[in-house]
């Protein structure tokens, strides 16, 4: 992708202020939710960081034995700490027109996260306690080893999504698809479709796995009849675009390098207490982790933004149709409220795309270079 000047676009030109006005009011209702439900969580770890230690001293079942009862305490009450604010997003989200209001649905979705989330959670605590008790400089084998876990699990995840999803039912739609996967010279990558409108209006899509595993999925919200045609072709030739850049290859890259320095400031920051090793420390360790989580988030933003920019640009190429193009990411602001420029915190913390307003300027400099 060449280097784009994308500032400066009046939103005006493609929005009325009503509109903005109608995305402002929703995305200040999301950031307050993610503040509070931030800081709740920090709250939660402070106090389970100062309760917890001397009882899990006393719980008697070895290191290994001790990490897990641990591990699951910290989990369950991080997961029924953010239960709450999951509950008003939404409500907030049925508020504003974006998905129905059915709470069953939402619970057994809450509950279904759960179980995933603490296997692999349990098995990070084990595999980090087990090490740091053996090995002074433990980092240095856990980031291989993490690296290798979070590639098998991005691998399989592309078959496992295909799992849960349907091939695309629309003949047209498919050969526009099969058509799309030839231009970005990805040709067999399958396109499936994933049925969420029971829990959401919003449409997405996104692209798992890599190599013989990689995978389009779109939500069926994509294609009820709100986009036209060349609008869903845009959607596929992005995903596409993500399968030809290699982009999530690239991020477990990123992440390689990021692994390291973060585990390193994990055994400083806990060394004095005893270490990694010590499951008693597993509260401050999940505290010192969300806390350079959070310091993090801009970077991998930064890196996400780019990507997401790339396959735009890939699939602006793909389809030569900026019209479409523009009239998808118009849409946005209409079935997700996306808020054309949102300000700069939540740009940086929250924001894994570029701006609607910058995507905008993307077609219109795709335009301007390749004439009238």
């Amino acid at each position: 992708m060449p280097a784009l000047d994308l500032s400066g676009l009046d939103v005006h030109h493609y929005f009325s202020q009503r509109a903005i006005d109608r995305a402002t009011s929703y995305w200040r209702g999301v950031e307050a939710l993610w503040v509070a439900g931030v800081a709740v969580s920090l709250v939660t770890l402070v106090v389970l960081a100062r309760v917890l230690p001397p009882r899990v001293r006393s719980i008697g079942l070895g290191r290994i034995g001790s990490a897990v009862i641990v591990g699951m305490v910290l989990l369950v009450a991080l997961w029924f700490v953010s239960l709450p604010f999951s509950f008003f997003q939404l409500w907030w989200d049925h508020h504003w027109g974006l998905g129905p209001f059915d709470i069953l649905a939402w619970l057994g979705a809450q509950w279904s996260s759960l179980a995933p989330l603490a296997i692999s959670a349990l098995a990070t605590i084990v595999l980090l306690v087990g090490l740091a008790g053996r090995f002074r400089r433990w980092w240095l084998i856990a980031v291989p080893i993490v690296v290798v876990f979070a590639a098998l699990t991005a691998f399989v995840s592309g078959w496992l999504e295909s799992a849960a999803a349907h091939p695309l039912r629309n003949p047209q739609l498919a050969a526009d698809g099969r058509r799309l996967a030839r231009v970005e010279h990805v040709s067999g990558t399958p396109i499936s479709v994933q049925e969420v409108s029971q829990w959401t209006n919003q449409p997405n899509a996104f692209t798992v796995g890599f190599g013989p595993s990689a995978h389009v999925v779109l939500w069926d919200t994509l294609l009820d009849g709100r986009f036209s045609r060349g609008e869903e072709d845009a959607v596929i030739a992005h995903e596409l675009g993500h399968v030809r850049s290699r982009h999530i290859l690239k991020a477990l890259g990123w992440s390689a390098l990021v692994v390291l320095p973060l585990l390193w400031l994990v055994d400083v920051a806990t060394r004095r207490r005893g270490g990694v090793g010590d499951p008693a420390n597993l509260p401050y360790v999940f505290l010192v982790l969300t806390v350079l989580g959070l310091l993090m988030t801009p970077v991998e933003n930064v890196v996400s933004r780019r990507y997401e920019a790339e396959a735009d640009w890939r699939s602006l190429n793909a389809t030569r149709d900026p019209g479409s193009t523009r009239r998808l990411f118009q849409a946005f602001g209409r079935t997700s409220l996306e808020e054309p420029n949102p300000p700069v915190w939540d740009y940086l913390w929250l924001q894994t795309h570029p701006t609607v307003a910058q995507r905008l300027a993307m077609v219109e400099a795709w335009r301007a270079r390749r004439g009238p």
